[in-house]
């Protein structure tokens, strides 16, 4: 077990090096990726001075604005580009085998990669997200209690794995299809609409609302974001919690088991 730490520790730490090299293209991504924040709010500051009422389901701009900028935060967390299809693309040329014929466990290398990945991700866009955040500090009405803060924190840990198991998954299923590109594209637009990225939740009717609380696409955005503003109650906060952490299971489960069975059928040609 210490063995395997002292690993994953030096994958982690080699990951995080790597990362750190190409830093000036992640410090221009990462503003990049902030720009659409603009466009939001010159969008929703229309629509609902366009209205006839100042809010939307009891949200006006200023909760959509902050809710905007809550949900940059969890899809940073969620969010993992590149892992699915770089994962397929091994698969396909072959590039894999060199996982399978060291004494490595692929999915905790792919983890720790995508952690110090995200660790990097964070320390660049700690400024920018300062200075947004400062900018528009009157939509917020202070900071959340404190164990609504914790809930709000442990929500973007489950925003993460969701999300980095989930596409671990569509990965692994290369081993059957090849190509996952089209399943990411039908997977992308599932996600940006019923996660809440596109716009609040709460916007939609309560029937087709409650049918989305099954669905794991919310705990990725839409949740944490509801449990910093104090959306829900304190017993629907608990509950969400445990319902992503179910999701978070159950789509560990699919990325061991699709790996696992994919291995068995794979042929090792190519690279």
């Amino acid at each position: 077990m210490t063995g395997r730490l002292t690993l994953w520790w030096m994958i982690f730490r080699i990951s995080l090096s790597e990362r750190l090299v190409y830093r000036g293209d992640f410090i221009l991504s990462t503003l990049i990726r902030f720009m659409p924040i603009i466009t939001q709010v010159l969008l929703w500051t229309a629509v609902i001075g366009a209205g006839e009422s100042d809010n939307i389901k009891g949200m006006d701009i200023g909760d959509i604005v902050a809710y905007y900028l809550l949900v940059t935060v969890a899809r940073a967390f969620s969010s993992m580009p590149g892992l699915t299809h770089g994962i397929a693309g091994e698969i396909r040329d072959g590039q894999i085998k060199k996982y399978l014929i060291q004494p490595i466990d692929l999915i905790g290398f792919l983890l720790a990669k995508r952690i110090a990945h995200k660790l990097v991700y964070y320390m660049m866009a700690t400024i920018p997200f300062g200075i947004v955040f400062f900018l528009f500090r009157d939509y917020f009405d202070g900071w959340p209690p404190m164990h609504v803060m914790l809930a709000y924190i442990a929500s973007l840990g489950l925003a993460f794995c969701i999300g980095f198991f989930l596409e671990a998954t569509f990965g692994f299923i290369a081993f059957w299809w090849l190509e996952v590109t089209s399943l990411m594209f039908m997977y992308m637009l599932m996600n940006f609409f019923f996660s809440g990225h596109m716009f609040p939740l709460d916007f939609l009717p309560d029937w087709l609302r409650n049918g989305f609380d099954c669905l794991p696409f919310q705990y990725m955005a839409y949740f944490p974001c509801a449990v910093f503003l104090e959306r829900m109650t304190w017993e629907q906060t608990i509950n969400g919690l445990w319902i992503g952490f179910a999701w978070a299971v159950f789509f560990f489960i699919t990325t061991q088991l699709s790996f696992r069975f994919g291995v068995r059928r794979y042929s090792g040609f190519g690279g």
